[in-house]
């Protein structure tokens, strides 16, 4: 079973004027969240760890994990309210961004209330701003060194300077995330925010040599590429007629998890041991999922039979 542990939250959409107000779209998001569902239409067995509100929208997002067949029993419910994401667009077309998450209820989980992990969980996955704001962020990050040894663990950082302006905090929890991590994916634009005087390879090597097994970067339509200490694979993107990224990120990582585990290496050692073409397979196939999520609107992600 993976285990995928982050936040949920909802992405406001502003729409247009009405005598008494505004209309709003709200939609399912959250990294993680899009992670989890990913692996469930990918016909893999996911868990979520996250807090959800007992609010209408906490039970929404609720019930979106359920009818996706992702395991809720480690959601920890509470009575915050849950994050929203504000997305509006000013008279040039610029979207604007206000987040409105502090003390909501994706950041409840503590070291105290941690729930138990079932026996079955092989993989924890991590990512997100859940890893940089607190209490949930400790507590996550402890959870994630304290099974180093007893599962995979994989890390995407998806950096949201909107959540956590810090930079100088995103570095300090990302450096100690790979550290505990054996696969790590990162998009070229976190790399550009986080570590700009250093190239993808640079970051790569420097994080093998931290303890990853895996580093594997994308670059949007510019393709992905992968590294191990011994082996390296670069991919370009495949054609496609691009309606909506987002959730792209997010379903070429669960594809990638998927394929690894169709090929057992769910582990450090056979992770490391990938070969250059076992990293260009791995990539193709995540590329093609990302890419069929970007075909369609609103993280819409494929399910297992449309890979092949």
């Amino acid at each position: 079973m993976f285990v995928v542990c982050g936040e949920a939250l909802m992405d406001v959409y502003m729409g247009a004027s009405t005598p008494t107000g505004m209309t709003l779209d709200a939609r399912i998001g959250g990294s993680p969240l899009n992670v989890a569902q990913g692996l469930a239409r990918l016909a893999r067995p996911a868990a979520f760890l996250t807090g959800l509100s007992s609010d209408a929208l906490g039970e929404r997002l609720l019930a979106s994990l359920r009818a996706e067949g992702v395991d809720t029993s480690l959601i920890l419910r509470n009575d915050a309210p849950s994050t929203l994401s504000v997305v509006s667009v000013d008279a040039s077309g610029v979207p604007r961004y206000a987040f409105h998450g502090n003390g909501a209820a994706d950041r409840q989980i503590t070291h105290d209330t941690m729930p138990a992990l079932p026996p079955a969980a092989r993989v924890l996955q991590f990512g997100s701003y859940a890893l940089v704001v607190e209490p949930v962020g400790s507590a996550l990050r402890a959870l994630a060194a304290r099974e180093r040894e007893r599962r995979l663990i994989a890390y995407d950082p998806n950096v949201r300077l909107n959540v956590e302006p810090d930079l100088a905090h995103w570095r300090a929890v990302v450096e100690q995330m790979v550290s505990i991590a054996h696969l790590v994916k990162v998009s070229d634009e976190d790399l550009g925010l986080l570590f700009p005087a250093e190239t993808p390879e640079q970051v790569a090597a420097r994080w093998l040599s931290q303890g990853a097994a895996l580093v594997a970067v994308t670059r949007g339509r510019h393709g992905a590429s992968a590294w191990t200490r011994n082996a390296q694979a670069d991919v370009p993107t495949p054609e496609t007629k691009v309606i909506d990224t987002v959730g792209a990120g997010d379903t070429f990582q669960a594809a990638m998890l998927t394929w690894l585990d169709e090929h057992d290496a769910l582990t450090p050692e056979a992770l490391g041991g990938l070969d250059a073409s076992q990293l260009d397979a791995l990539l193709r196939f995540a590329a093609r999922a990302a890419a069929i999520t970007c075909s369609r609107r609103g993280a819409d992600m494929p399910r297992r039979a449309e890979l092949g």
